[in-house]
This record gives structure tokens, sequence and C-alpha cells, in this order.
């Protein structure tokens, strides 16, 4: 069922992408984005160095791969990172819920759709973003590591976005782990045909890590994100009450 405040924000979207629209619709459309980024910037801005999480919102509490995100969510929360995720189910769910069990932080950037996704219970702080590009901007723009967990479209449009801007040079290259060999078989064999084809480049294929083991992804991204960007894993900035912000 489509929610009174969900219905508009889709057509809208679906209306923008059609084509041309009036200047003054396309300007219209291009001040609530404006304003959906900073809504996202001004809930996301204090939260500390994240590492995000991707993966499928199907998977219930007590499926293997709910079990291992939240595991290995909580080592990577003990790392001293927030732990990012879309905050909505499933591998998100488990995931916000690993870095709480363990005194972590915890905070989503929810999608607002159609069948509405709300925030799962174990995020400190979430804000509601109605567009996708906004939502995975802020999802890469916050984080120094990205987890990749069983997942469907969605979480491979984030995966090959971030790996993309890492070979492409748009952010560093930070470590990108991907979780699960027996999941991600066939796309691994696709990544090393396009190797083959000379689509991508040798060096690509080492912009990531595949692993099962908890403890290998953990030390992953400690060595090349923690020790190689030198990295402080405490919040860096701080609020300025005169702007309302916490």
């Amino acid at each position: 069922m489509i929610d009174s405040e969900t219905k508009p924000a889709v057509k809208e979207e679906i209306k923008f992408l059609e084509g041309p629209q009036s200047r003054w619709e396309e300007f219209k459309f291009a001040i609530k984005v404006l304003f959906e980024f900073i809504k996202g910037f001004r809930a996301l801005h204090f939260v500390g160095p994240c590492v995000t999480v991707f993966g499928s919102a199907r998977f219930k509490d007590g499926h293997p791969y709910y079990e291992m995100a939240e595991i290995l969510s909580g080592k990577i929360a003990q790392l001293g990172f927030t732990i990012m995720t879309g905050g909505g189910p499933g591998i998100m769910e488990a995931a916000n819920k690993g870095a709480k069990a363990v005194g972590g932080r915890s905070v989503g950037c929810n999608i607002v759709l159609p069948i509405e996704q709300h925030p799962n219970p174990y995020l400190d702080k979430w804000v509601n973003i109605r567009y996708f590009f906004v939502r995975k901007t802020l999802l890469l723009k916050y984080s120094y590591a990205f987890v990749v967990m069983p997942g469907g479209f969605g979480t491979l449009d984030e995966y090959f976005e971030a790996l993309t801007l890492i070979q492409t040079k748009k952010i560093s290259e930070f470590p990108v782990v991907i979780f699960d060999t027996v999941f991600h078989k066939e796309l691994i064999e696709h990544i090393a045909l396009m190797k083959n084809k000379s689509t991508i480049s040798d060096s690509d294929t080492h912009l990531f890590l595949v692993t099962d083991s908890i403890d290998e992804a953990v030390e992953y991204i400690k060595q090349n994100s923690v020790v190689k960007f030198n990295l402080k894993t405490q919040k860096p900035y701080k609020p300025f009450s005169w702007l309302f912000e916490k």
C-alpha cells in the first residue's frame, strides 16, 4: 500500500525521469533535490567515520546471511566505525543490530518507497530520503569501507557504484569486501570474464576482497582503512547548537 506521503514523491520522480519538462518544473525538482542533500548532510555530518554494509532486505532474523551480517558488523563496530546501512530490514537490520549489540554507533539512510520501507529498530539516527541517487551518494560519502553481503539489484547497484568510483579515482581506494563466495560465485566469474575480455584492467580485480571469513574481512578493513589512511575513528566534528544541529 502506498501512503499519502510516498505517492506524490513517486509520481514526481517518474515524471522527472520521463524526459524534458518545463524549465520551471526542472528548477523545482532541482531545488527539492538540493534540500534532500541538505537534510542528509545535517543528519549524518556528526556520525563519525562509517563502514557501509549493503545487502538484501529480504533475509529475516535467523537466516545464516542475517547472522553473518550481524556478527561481522559487530566486529567492524569494535574497530571504532559507525555502521551505516540503507536503514531497512533484512541484512540492513542485521548490520545495525550487530553494531548496537557491542555498544557501537548505528545509522541508516532510509529510502522512501511505494511499499514503505520503515527504519529498523536498531538505529541511533536515520534520515528518510526520497531519491535513490541522493541516498546512494550519502551512503558513499561518509564511508571508509564497504561490505557487500548477499542481495539483489539494489545491492549490486551500490557495489558497482562504489567500485566504479574507486576505479576512476573519484574516491580514495577504500576497502571493499564481498562476503560469501558461494552466493557471489557467478558474479566473481563474470568479473573474471570482464578482465579476460579487457573491459576492465588486471589491477581492477585487486580493488576488492572476496571471503567467507569474518576475521579476514575485519582485518582487511583495518589494514586498508584505519592503518592505510591513518584514520581516526572518533567523531571528527561537533554540532553547533545555534544551527539546531545534534
